[in-house]
């Protein structure tokens, strides 16, 4: 098989309920396919300061763009205004928006979510906030539940799915500087 060349880069914006999974799947992909990712939440956890959050990820987020990589990014908050900005911003900078919403049950994600040192109140008022995508954001939905590699191969699916000429491959090594994206077994 030939290597998947994506035409452009990717910017992957991961979202869902809190406790979904969104971390757990972003990291794991970010690892896999050697794909800066940028946790929002991370950094509040840190700052403490929406303001300043959203000030060092828009830096981040510059400064990733100027590679031409694929990256993947996970937001604070996830409302369909943000997401609509997020894939504008996107475009103007020459990347290819893709949104991947994590899905899982709520008592699932309300579980893992206390695990987190959150209360029921804290989760649910973030359930509330959190804005589901809408059919024209054509998200690629995966579940909070499943393995990792099943997950990753849906989203190669679909990144590779507007490239559906070039055929996937399953190279032994991930390049940094590379715009392929390589498929790790495991």
């Amino acid at each position: 098989m030939k290597p998947l060349q994506l035409s452009k880069p990717h910017a992957i914006l991961v979202v869902g309920i809190p406790g979904s999974g969104k971390t757990f799947f972003a990291q794991h992909f970010s690892e896999t396919f050697n794909a800066p990712f940028i946790d929002a939440s991370q950094l509040h956890s840190y700052l403490q300061d929406s303001t300043t959050v959203e000030t060092v990820v828009k830096t981040f987020l510059d400064e990733i763009v100027k590679t031409h990589q694929t990256f993947i990014h996970e937001p604070v908050a996830s409302s369909r205004t943000n997401r609509t900005e997020f894939a504008k911003w996107a475009r103007s900078v020459g990347y290819e928006p893709l949104v991947v919403w994590v899905q899982t049950d709520s008592a699932t994600a309300e579980r893992r979510s206390q695990k987190l040192g959150r209360s029921t109140n804290e989760h649910e008022d973030l359930v509330r906030r959190f804005s589901a995508p809408h059919a024209s954001e054509k998200p690629a939905v995966i579940s909070g539940k499943h393995t990792q590699s099943s997950q990753a191969r849906a989203v190669l699916t679909r990144l590779s799915a507007a490239h559906a000429a070039e055929p996937l491959t399953v190279p032994k090594r991930v390049d940094p500087h590379s715009r392929t994206i390589d498929i790790k077994r495991g």
